[in-house]
């Protein structure tokens, strides 16, 4: 899911590995930033595939920064990753809704995203604790649906 919100991140303009790793966790929603270990890797995969260029640009204060520009191949690995996310996978969904904008149409995938929620039971819950979990996630389904529904009349 990291090389997708680096393309998706890419499209929006040029930035260097650094800020991307402030800006994943504004996507992802977790409250730390990607590991370096996962983050640089994945640029390297993206590259190496020419989906992303690199260019040294002299740094402001530290030592100059490599500046990852998308391709128009990663522009349109963009578009295929985003049209075959799991809709039904409500982490790759969140994940994938930040950059939907991207799409030329992205009618079919809200439509699938519509059908998985429509078919999701939420199961009884025993405890009050788990009620009030159930009530949060209930209510949320709910204004997803209705947001989904409004895109898609």
């Amino acid at each position: 899911m990291v090389e997708l919100v680096i393309l998706g991140l890419l499209a929006a303009g040029p930035a260097h590995g650094y800020e991307l790793r402030l800006r994943i966790p504004e996507i992802t929603g977790h409250g730390r930033p990607v590991a370096d270990g996962t983050l640089y890797p994945a640029i390297k995969r993206l590259t190496a595939a020419g989906l992303l260029t690199r260019q040294t640009r002299p740094g402001q204060v530290a030592a100059p920064r490599q500046v990852l520009t998308l391709t128009p191949a990663g522009h349109a690995e963009l578009a295929r990753r985003l049209s075959a996310v799991d809709v039904a996978d409500d982490p790759s969904w969140l994940t994938a809704l930040a950059f939907l904008g991207r799409l030329a149409d992205p009618t079919d995938l809200l439509r699938r995203r519509l059908a998985a929620l429509e078919a999701r039971a939420l199961p009884a819950a025993a405890d009050p604790y788990q009620r009030c979990r159930q009530a949060v996630l209930a209510a949320g389904r709910e204004a997803e649906l209705a947001w989904l529904r409004a895109r898609v009349a």
